[in-house]
């Protein structure tokens, strides 16, 4: 039984996973951005439960605190997501970075990226403005989650391209299948014989080649120093 953290499990690809990691056995706390979403019958599945908004720096540092409360999680899954300005930056690659940085070390990290890192910028003054797109969010937490693959040898850390699903951010017409959309990630989460172990970008269960300066450790560094500046938090 594993201990996980799932970030925007609310609706969509975080609500799948939590369900699918408790139907699993496994002890499982959901982050909302308050407690009303999270109302109703699912509610009762949940270890426990955080909130705050992910977009808010201040509130995602006390998202933190209370995942903190906790203790050291197994797994965490930062699958929370915005797709447009302002909250890309934020959501998307600030607060994952702010959540690694502040909470205990856990045993594993999943990201959530996209296909579509493929087409992001390698300008980090996009960080501070609001000329970042989407795409861009996803190449700097792809980058994130190798950076910290590098980092830290007791983590183990992954990205996931889940696919274009249909969940309130894809779209009803999303051509891809939401189970499948959802299952690497809990599968990254708990299975004991996950190879490469840590530092893979991942779509249904088999690695991917990510953009190049994801893997780029000069580029990583970058990214880090420029997250820092902006938070005044700084990755270990």
């Amino acid at each position: 039984m594993a201990l996980i953290l799932v970030t925007g499990a609310s609706t969509g690809l975080g609500l799948a996973a939590a369900i699918e990691l408790t139907a699993d056995g496994h002890e499982v706390v959901v982050h909302a951005r308050t407690p009303d979403r999270l109302a109703g019958d699912d509610a009762a599945r949940w270890k426990g439960s955080v909130f705050g908004d992910l977009s808010d720096l201040e509130a995602t540092r006390d998202v933190a605190r209370q995942a903190n409360e906790f203790g050291r999680f197994d797994a965490v899954i930062h699958n929370a997501g915005a797709i447009r300005s302002p909250d890309a930056v934020p959501v998307n690659i600030v607060a994952p970075y702010v959540l690694t940085a502040l909470m205990r070390k856990p045993g594993r990290l999943i990201y959530l990226s996209s296909s579509m890192h493929h087409g992001g910028s390698v300008d980090l003054d996009r960080l501070v403005s609001v000329t970042a797109t989407y795409s861009d969010t996803k190449l700097w937490v792809t980058a994130l989650s190798q950076a910290v693959a590098h980092r830290w040898p007791d983590t183990t850390s992954h990205a996931v391209d889940p696919g274009w699903v249909p969940t309130r951010m894809g779209g009803a017409s999303a051509p891809n299948d939401l189970r499948e959309g959802h299952l690497t990630q809990t599968w990254l989460a708990t299975d004991p014989d996950v190879v490469p172990a840590t530092g893979g970008y991942w779509h249904h269960r088999r690695t991917q080649s990510p953009h190049p300066s994801a893997t780029d450790v000069d580029f990583q560094n970058r990214l880090l120093a420029a997250l820092a500046r902006r938070t005044g938090i700084r990755l270990d």
